[in-house]
């Protein structure tokens, strides 16, 4: 279990997170909701600490515990654990140009965790191959798809072979067509069991995969619950208006 406990974090004047409590459950796939400027992507890069909150902790309960506390003068030494157990998937793909799809993927593997490098690459072909690019091992981003590019990102996060998957909006900069092929890998890793933190757009996913969605607003946790609650009996007037948009896009 991952326990997150009164996260703040301000931008100057701008409160951008004001007290975000979430317990993810070993296995579970979190889908997080909002309108732009919500603070769901700060929320998320929080969790990497990509961003760094003014106050609150994380707590990977499960043996070996550990528990980041985001006011504690070891938080240096803390953030390094961090992103140890944590795999982040971004918007923009963010692969290493100059280094090949086998290459970005072992990056952290050897430089990081200090893996053997012929293990590594083993260890990274098993991953491309559960990603359906075996055969683009060899090629450069550049010679890549942008649906192929994001597979190889969350191919490079598996690497480090996290306890918790965090993916920023993984499909928003894709062409339409190249969408399913992302949201395909992803069920695959949901059914194979990782624990997953997701911000998206996109409905049917989280119908079809989520175990819980929440919706933020303000900086604020307005609501959360299975995805049938959220989607066909949502409370929270909020909620109900940023889904009415949502349909209607």
């Amino acid at each position: 279990m991952i326990e997150v406990r009164n996260i703040h974090k301000t931008f100057g004047d701008n409160a951008v997170l004001r007290g975000i409590d979430l317990t993810i459950q070993k296995g579970q796939v979190v889908v997080i909701l909002g309108p732009s400027g919500s603070g769901k992507t700060t929320f998320l890069r929080c969790l990497n600490a990509l961003e760094l909150p003014e106050q609150g902790t994380i707590t990977f309960t499960h043996d070996p515990m550990l528990k980041i506390d985001f006011t504690s003068p070891s938080i240096q030494k803390d953030i390094l654990a961090l992103r140890r157990r944590s795999g982040m998937v971004f918007q923009q793909y963010n692969l290493f140009p100059h280094k090949t799809a086998l290459e970005n993927i072992i990056e952290g593997p050897v430089y990081v965790q200090g893996k053997n490098i012929a293990v590594a690459k083993q260890e990274a072909m098993v991953l491309l191959e559960k990603v359906g690019l075996v055969d683009k091992a060899n090629l450069y981003p550049f010679q890549l798809s942008g649906g192929q590019q994001q597979r190889v990102g969350i191919a490079r996060a598996l690497a480090i072979q996290p306890e918790l998957m965090l993916f920023d909006e993984p499909t928003s900069a894709l062409d339409p067509e190249l969408v399913q092929d992302v949201l395909n890998t992803m069920k695959e890793l949901a059914h194979e069991g990782w624990t997953m933190v997701v911000v998206t757009h996109e409905i049917k996913f989280a119908l079809d995969v989520a175990d819980s969605v929440v919706v933020m607003d303000g900086g604020v946790i307005v609501e959360q619950g299975s995805p049938e609650d959220l989607f066909h009996h949502p409370q929270h007037e909020r909620t109900k208006a940023f889904l009415q948009r949502l349909r209607a896009d």
